[in-house]
């Protein structure tokens, strides 16, 4: 038997203006063929860099699926079962929106593969496939599970390993699609399996792909304490209230963390309550003390920023600007406020009608990547 794992691109340059070029390993199709038995076949293919070889023989295609994937993913999937193979869906957007991905597949996966991927492989192999399966989200990778790294080999990936600690988030910001996916819980790792992985790979930059390394203060303690004697350096996605507890900002510098993507969102208090953005609100004036002590532990911050709050409006996305460049980040991003399926926010949306592109932005030919997707409040959606 034959396994072709599939990781899509945002999209075709007819129908979104942009190609998701992204050099990062694909960490999730490594772990499913590291769950996979070693005496079955499995192939890579990796949307944004190369050619799909939709007429190589295979006997399963797995495809993962996000939001902004989606669309291409179901193109993906369309010519495979055109070719009589038999296609599975997983990832969150089949969680979110399980009736929409069952329609252009032969089976969906809701939630996480590591406890029953094996019965997806056996039912495969009897040509038994079932329509649906379920997986406990927050299941994260362990039992010594190691993913299959090799696969990754020839593709011209940045040299950076990705790893993960932890699945989820304890905050419900309103727009955030993974509170909803892991029911705003958060799954830790053993942190000998991490070290295990670590020491497994040959890398010592090291990307820990977390919705938030930084939910559970604790546990990311007893992480860099673990990190410290490897020697390493790392990055990873962490709320911005890590730096009010000093001891692991001194921790995190020690164990060879160089900085993390950082959700600042909003320089507006009002905009922070709109999103109910949590870690950012306690004590909140500027950002003026949490960037000090960012910068005095040698962190390098990616500042993400959302854009298109009620309260925003294009004087206070410019004064957004100004802050990001007096502050002196190492990147700053600027996301459109994106309605997710199935977050508050696009059900707020939809409720006020306020969706464009009949509410399923995803799939609408007509959308482009980062254009806004709703009436903003303030000022036209061309204007944001």
């Amino acid at each position: 038997m034959k396994l072709t794992l599939i990781k899509p691109t945002i999209g075709r340059r007819e129908h979104s203006l942009y190609v998701d070029e992204g050099r990062m390993e694909p960490l999730m199709l490594g772990v499913l063929a590291g769950l996979t038995p070693p005496d079955i076949e499995v192939a890579l293919f990796d949307d944004r860099m190369e050619t799909i070889p939709y007429d190589e023989p295979t006997d399963l295609v797995a495809i993962t699926v996000e939001t902004y994937t989606a669309r291409r993913a179901y193109e993906i999937a369309e010519e495979y079962r055109k070719r009589g193979v038999r296609v599975i869906l997983g990832g969150i957007h089949v969680a979110l929106l399980p009736d929409e991905a069952e329609s252009h597949a032969d089976s969906i996966f809701i939630g996480d593969a590591e406890t029953v991927w094996s019965q997806v492989i056996a039912d495969a192999r009897r040509n038994r496939l079932q329509p649906r399966y379920y997986g406990p989200p927050g299941a994260a990778q362990g039992g010594g599970i190691q993913p299959r790294r090799d696969l990754y080999r020839g593709k011209g990936y940045l040299p950076i390993s990705l790893m993960q600690f932890s699945r989820g988030c304890r905050f419900a910001c309103n727009f955030c699609a993974v509170s909803q996916y892991f029911d705003r819980k958060h799954y830790l790792r053993r942190i000998d399996e991490v070290v295990a992985e670590i020491e497994n790979q040959e890398r010592r930059f090291l990307f820990f792909v977390d919705d938030n390394i930084a939910s559970n203060q604790a546990a990311l303690k007893e992480l860099c304490h673990a990190l410290i004697p490897l020697k390493i350096h790392w990055i990873s996605q962490a709320s911005l209230d890590v730096t009010h507890d000093r001891e692991l900002m001194s921790l995190m510098e020690k164990s060879g963390c160089w900085g993390n993507v950082m959700g600042f969102e909003s320089i507006s208090a009002a905009s922070l309550r709109e999103a109910r953005k949590s870690p950012n609100i306690p004590g909140f004036i500027d950002y003026h003390q949490e960037v000090r002590i960012l910068r005095d532990h040698g962190m390098q911050t990616w500042a993400a920023f959302t854009l298109g709050y009620d309260h925003d409006t294009p004087d206070s996305i410019a004064a957004t600007v100004d802050f990001a460049l007096r502050s002196k980040f190492t990147f700053a991003a600027y996301n459109i406020l994106m309605p997710y399926p199935g977050t508050p926010l696009y059900r707020q949306l939809a409720e006020q009608g306020r969706l464009l592109y009949d509410g399923k932005w995803w799939l609408h030919p007509e959308y482009r990547f980062n254009q806004a997707a709703f009436a903003p409040a303030l000022m036209s959606a061309a204007e944001l």
